[in-house]
């Protein structure tokens, strides 16, 4: 799923986190061994991330990634024990497709949401039962996994707190070193930013992304994100006109003056979301041929 450059943290790995081995088991807990896919670019950043959860015989894959032979093989050879529930974030390209194919070479249990959206989405996700907001999943003695429904980015996105470390695997909710895309009609602003602010309630030591090292001062990064959406918002509100319409093309230009030109396309996506949320408060108003300040 694309990303933002807007925030961007060039720290190789947080403390305890030796950063990123792509093809190579990383340990970072007794419970927690992160494999990254080969597939880092402009859209995925150092790679999709999969987390082997678990603890003694038993293992859970949190987002198996793209269906690449080579991440499905380094992925069972860095399991400890049998890989018993395959469990993903969210359904876009680079973090579910791995799912079939790995519950094919495991037999595991296949666990997460669908969406009723199709761009950008995984058409070969089929859970074989839907996960709801405060699920509790036991993976093994001593490990257990609780389920928060955090849509935004995407309406099935969910996360998942280990609750014996308090570490919260957000998949691209919260991601290391940038902003992802918010992409109507699935991704939605008003939502994101309501999720982000749920998770404030919850007691965690770090965050383990989609993309990216472990993120430490979990607080502190979540109260960052909601201050960096808002500015932004300011910002889109502050080049709205009060006449004669703008489109998203001219607004673009003002609004991510900051952003590389080359990524104004993706995020004219984010600028329409937070429009949709300025209308939905009345404080924008979208006309036939632009956008412009509600009066």
């Amino acid at each position: 799923m694309p990303v933002m450059p807007e925030t961007r943290d060039e720290r190789i790995g947080a403390p305890g986190d030796p950063g990123i081995q792509r093809g190579a088991a990383v340990t970072l807990s007794s419970r927690v061994r992160r494999v990254t896919a080969p597939n880092p670019g402009a859209m995925t950043g150092p790679g999709t991330n999969s987390y082997l959860v678990g603890a003694g015989g038993q293992w859970s894959v949190i987002d198996p990634g793209p269906a690449d032979g080579g991440h499905l093989k380094a992925l069972l050879e860095a399991a400890p024990g049998p890989i018993r529930y395959i469990l993903v974030t969210h359904t876009h390209q680079d973090h579910s497709p791995g799912a079939a194919p790995l519950k094919a070479a495991t037999g595991a249990l296949l666990l997460g949401r669908t969406t009723p959206h199709r761009h950008w989405q995984d058409p070969t996700f089929a859970p074989e039962r839907e996960l709801q907001d405060n699920d509790r999943l036991t993976l093994a003695p001593g490990a257990t996994l609780r389920v928060i429904h955090t849509p935004g980015h995407a309406g099935n996105h969910l996360c998942y707190l280990l609750e014996e470390e308090r570490i919260l695997f957000t998949g691209d909710h919260i991601i290391q070193g940038s902003t992802v895309v918010i992409d109507p009609p699935d991704g939605d602003m008003a939502a994101y930013i309501r999720s982000l602010e749920s998770l404030l309630r919850e007691d965690l030591d770090a965050l383990a992304p989609g993309h990216g090292t472990l993120i430490p001062n979990p607080r502190a990064a979540i109260q960052a994100l909601i201050r960096h959406r808002l500015r932004r918002e300011a910002k889109v509100l502050s080049a709205l006109p009060t006449s004669q319409p703008a489109d998203l093309a001219t607004l673009v230009r003002r609004v991510y003056d900051d952003v590389a030109p080359q990524l104004h396309p993706l995020a004219e996506r984010s600028l329409l979301a937070h429009l949709i949320k300025l209308e939905s408060d009345s404080r924008a108003r979208r006309l036939a041929d632009g956008w412009t300040a509600a009066s």
